[in-house]
Parts: structure tokens; C-alpha cells; sequence
């Protein structure tokens, strides 16, 4: 059983109204294109979007797709105080069993052959001994911070080639997979021994402030999903 979760609460500040709010001239914007990719995965066994919005909530349930469940969730694990932690421990009093996606609307450019592909990897990395899988992009470059360089010695070499620096990952909240019992084992929605599955920049794409919205809206203008 593998279940996808999409959680879309009502109390967004930075970009307000970001799931629903129309996308490149798509009524219905994000969440109506991540239902559209989500249902085209064959892979997926169930679809839960978690909301406290109303206008969430009905526009998921007009989806033709019998995977898709509706879970109204309170408002207290819906507003801009609500931390992932919490929505975390949230996860398994509606998921009973098997092993969970966790995506979001904001990752738009990660389409269902995206989530095969990642889906796929996710079972062959549990025969290899991983235990969950989350998305990445990969950072090889000078990565500093207030201070100091936190990715390389400039003890040893004050500028070296890039391709010498040892990269960083940033987690771009395209998708986490892992099973229900490391949900309630950990309290994370990965385990112990995560693959990290890199993705080209495109593909990361995170839609979180009002700048991340305009220009998403003009890549999709041009290129569609599939960059």
C-alpha cells in the first residue's frame, strides 16, 4: 500500500491563497495541477489531501479518482504556527498502514513520471538496505555562512576548483518516502538511512514566496510541466 499525502493548510502568509489561487491562467492553479499528476500515477494506491481550507476541501472532492480521500483536518494543525513536527505525528491517525509520498502542491514541475521514477528508486533502495528516500539538489559550490565557509578548508585552499568541494544537499520538499511505522518509530517522515535522490534544478522548484510564484508562472507559461 502506498499512500500519497498532501497536506495544503489554509494559513499561508508569505504567498496567501497559494494552493488554490489561479496558476498561469489554470483555475484552480497548484492544487488542481499536482491532483492532475498524482492521479496519473499508477503507482499511487491512495491519494489523502489534508486541509482545513474549505475551498481545498471541495475542490479535491470533485476529482473523479476513487484513490482520493478527503481528510478535514482542524484548524489547529492548519495555521502558520503549526510546525511539520506536528503535522508529522498527525500523519499516522489517518494512515493506518503500508508507506506514505509525502508531497506538495509547490513543487508544480515534478510530474507523474517524476513520481514513478522516484517511486521505483524508493523500492529499490529498500532492497539496498535504505530505509526512506527524500528529494534533493545538489549544491557543489562556495557555500558559506555569516562567518566562514562551511563546505571546504580555505586553510588548505582558499578558492578550489568546484568540482574538488564536497557538495551539500538542500531538501527541496519535493517528495519524502519512507513507511508508516518510521512515521510512528521516529516521529519523521524519514527513517534512519535516507537516500537522497537528486533532481535537476528545475525539477526543485519550491514555491514559497511571491517571487517563487511569478516566476513558476512564467516558466509554466512557456514550458508546461515538463521541463
Amino acid at each position: 500500500m502506498l499512500t500519497a499525502f498532501l497536506p495544503c493548510r489554509l494559513g499561508s502568509q508569505r504567498v496567501p491563497n497559494k494552493n488554490i489561487r489561479d496558476f498561469a491562467g489554470i483555475e484552480g492553479g497548484l492544487l488542481k495541477i499536482k491532483l492532475e499528476q498524482l492521479c496519473k500515477t499508477k503507482e499511487l494506491d491512495r491519494i489523502v489531501v489534508s486541509s482545513n481550507d474549505p475551498r481545498v476541501l471541495e475542490f479535491a472532492s470533485k476529482f473523479c479518482d476513487n484513490r482520493i480521500s478527503i481528510d478535514e483536518r482542524s484548524d489547529e494543525l492548519g495555521s502558520n504556527k503549526t510546525t511539520t513536527d506536528q503535522l508529522i505525528k498527525y500523519v499516522p491517525t489517518i494512515i493506518g498502514e503500508g508507506h506514505v509520498i509525502w508531497t506538495h502542491v509547490t513543487s508544480p514541475f515534478l510530474n507523474e513520471i517524476d513520481y514513478k521514477t522516484i517511486i521505483n528508486t524508493y523500492y529499490e533502495c529498500l532492497e539496498l538496505g535504505y530505509d526512506s528516500l527524500m528529494t534533493v539538489l545538489k549544491i557543489q559550490g562556495f557555500i558559506w555562512n555569516k562567518k566562514e565557509a562551511i563546505n571546504y578548508n580555505r586553510n588548505i585552499l582558499k578558492w578550489p576548483m568546484t568540482q574538488d568541494i564536497e557538495p551539500v544537499y538542500e531538501v527541496d520538499s519535493g517528495a519524502f518516502l519512507t513507511s508508516i511505522d518510521n512515521y510512528k518509530k521516529f516521529g519523521d517522515r524519514i527513517g534512519i538511512n535516507t537516500f537522497l535522490f537528486e533532481q535537476e534544478k528545475n525539477k526543485s522548484i519550491d514555491i514559497d514566496w511571491p517571487e517563487d510564484f511569478k516566476m513558476a508562472e512564467q516558466i509554466w507559461r512557456v514550458k508546461g510541466q515538463n521541463l
